[in-house]
């Protein structure tokens, strides 16, 4: 149902910009759901699927948002938590954000980055992870580094890259990724998310990794390398 277009008839509001309803489809009827939206709707609207939640004693809530409106997984649950003797056990969302960095480490004239490869992944990438409720996107790329590396990072100014993709057929994921300096290059992984990782320069970069968003930030932060003092 994620990604489907539906009629919700709105049956009343619940809390802020979130109301309840049943939804219509080809393939479902009287289904019922919550909205959210950022303009109070009226007796129903046309809308896409935006979550499916799984609730405790195993109801499923569909989550729905008018068409152009973008509502990622934090959000999606301080919403619901407002909501008494409701438990969400599972929550699939069709928007996903992560923010992460490309973190640099400069001696003298040598300069490298950090790259990491996760449990479930084949490849080399950057560190990065999921935004959480009220967090900046700046925020989160020192956060996610920092659980990730251990490495303490400072943002360079001036430089953000975004990368939108649908990895999972209809989930359609953001990831925006700064560049970043540090002072160390001593890295403690995380183990639980983090296989291993490596110091390389712009060029080995470019070898390590093969995902097209990748290669072109890492020409992007080629530009901005002479920042770095």
């Amino acid at each position: 149902m994620i990604g489907k277009k539906v009629r919700v008839n709105i049956y009343g509001m619940l809390a802020d910009e979130l109301y309840s309803g049943y939804a219509d489809a080809d393939s479902v009827k009287n289904h019922s759901a919550y909205i959210l939206s950022k303009r109070p709707p009226r007796d129903f609207i046309y809308g896409v699927v935006i979550a499916v939640a799984a609730l405790k004693g195993g109801d499923e809530k569909l989550i729905v948002a008018p068409e152009g409106e973008i509502h990622y997984e934090p959000e999606i649950r301080e919403r619901l938590s407002h909501l008494r003797n409701i438990r969400v056990e599972k929550l699939n969302c069709l928007y996903e954000k992560s923010c992460g960095a490309i973190v640099i480490h400069k001696s003298g004239d040598r300069c490298k980055i950090l790259l990491v490869r996760n449990h479930n992944g084949r490849n080399y990438s950057f560190p990065k992870g999921h935004v959480e409720l009220g967090e900046t996107e700046e925020e989160t790329a020192i956060r996610e580094v920092k659980e990730e590396t251990g490495l303490d990072i400072r943002i360079i100014p001036s430089f953000r890259e975004v990368a939108d993709y649908c990895p999972f057929g209809k989930i359609r994921k953001r990831v925006v990724f700064f560049m970043a300096q540090t002072m160390s290059d001593r890295v403690h992984i995380q183990e639980e998310e983090i296989d291993s990782y490596i110091w390389v320069n712009l060029e080995d970069a470019h070898h390590r990794c093969t995902y097209d968003n990748d290669l072109r930030v890492i020409r992007k932060a080629r530009e901005n390398i002479d920042k770095l003092k």
